[in-house]
């Protein structure tokens, strides 16, 4: 097996210490940071979300694998940096004002980091002028808001109108997630997405950002 091999199935099998020593190892022997981090951490998350989307994997495995991929991405990122790779794309998420829930979009901002984008996390309780302020900061290309609660569901409108106050509605698409949302109700909000779980976000964020 070779180390771009090893790499993957460490990550698959959510083993963290097994794929820091893969990227070490791989990095030792020469191999380029970029590669290491497409064959190896992005192509064995892409395969997690593939698992998962056919009920082989649920959240706890996708988890531990996240969190595997996300060992091995911090020893890649110096390298990543020094060689000048850039992301495919960058993304602000947090969970809107009033909500403290962050187990799932702490989920997707890390099966979020495994498909290659740069992540903002804003964290929980997260105003739409917060929002406003990282997309302008970061020029973000695509806003993730999460909500559990019925009640903060209404952030998310104020939110999408916030954007467009500040004329950067058109710059940035809005993709929205959690338990209580459903696909009409991203549209009646002036989304340009809904996301059921990790797995699809990652697809959606694509989709809006125009990466492959």
């Amino acid at each position: 097996m070779d180390q771009i091999d090893a790499i993957f199935n460490s990550v698959l099998e959510g083993q963290a210490s097994a794929t820091q020593a893969g990227v070490n190892a791989a990095l030792a022997a020469g191999l380029p940071a970029e590669t290491i981090l497409k064959d190896g951490l992005i192509a064995a998350m892409t395969e997690v979300g593939r698992l998962f989307e056919e009920n082989e994997y649920f959240v706890p495995e996708m988890l531990v694998a996240a969190r595997a991929m996300q060992s091995g991405l911090a020893l890649l990122k110096p390298h990543l940096a020094a060689g000048g790779t850039t992301p495919g794309g960058r993304v602000v998420i947090g969970t809107v004002k009033g909500d403290l829930h962050d187990i799932g979009k702490n989920l997707v901002g890390m099966m979020l980091e495994g498909a290659g984008f740069e992540v903002v996390d804003l964290g929980t309780d997260v105003s739409a002028e917060k929002f406003v302020a990282a997309v302008r900061q970061h020029g973000a290309q695509v806003i993730g808001m999460s909500a559990l609660l019925t009640t903060t569901m209404p952030g998310m409108a104020t939110t999408v109108k916030a954007l467009e106050e500040a004329g950067l509605r058109g710059q940035v698409k809005v993709m929205v997630g959690g338990a209580p949302l459903t696909d009409d109700f991203a549209k009646r909000i002036g989304a340009d997405g809904y996301s059921p779980d990790a797995s699809a976000a990652v697809r959606l964020a694509k989709s809006l950002a125009g990466v492959s």
